[in-house]
């Protein structure tokens, strides 16, 4: 499932917005075993788990979006809607954070 998060924060300060609101993810929602492996200054790997089954996925950070796509067992493919809104909402928040100054 792929989805994005449109911007206009420019490269570098997405980069650092994505990384910020990953680390975030990873500590607010620990019971979900989230991780993030960067691959290079723009792309990850993600990871998650719920109901013990893994869901997967990268994240490209662009000058004008995050773009995740994620892979979703069948079985936890009801939980997609939910896993996607809460890493969206998280993104937008640090993407707030930043067009307020807040992200150096």
């Amino acid at each position: 499932m792929k989805h994005t998060v449109s911007h206009s924060l420019g490269k570098e300060m997405a980069r650092k917005v994505a990384r910020s609101a990953f680390e975030s993810y990873q500590a607010r929602f620990a019971e979900y075993k989230p991780t993030t492996t960067w691959t290079g200054d723009d792309d990850a790997s993600i990871s998650f788990t719920i109901k013990g089954m893994a869901l997967t996925g990268k994240v490209a950070v662009s000058d004008s979006s995050i773009d995740m796509d994620l892979t979703v067992p069948f079985l936890l493919k009801p939980f997609q809607g939910t896993a996607v809104k809460v890493i969206d909402d998280e993104i937008k928040k640090w993407i707030e954070k930043a067009k307020r100054g807040e992200i150096a």
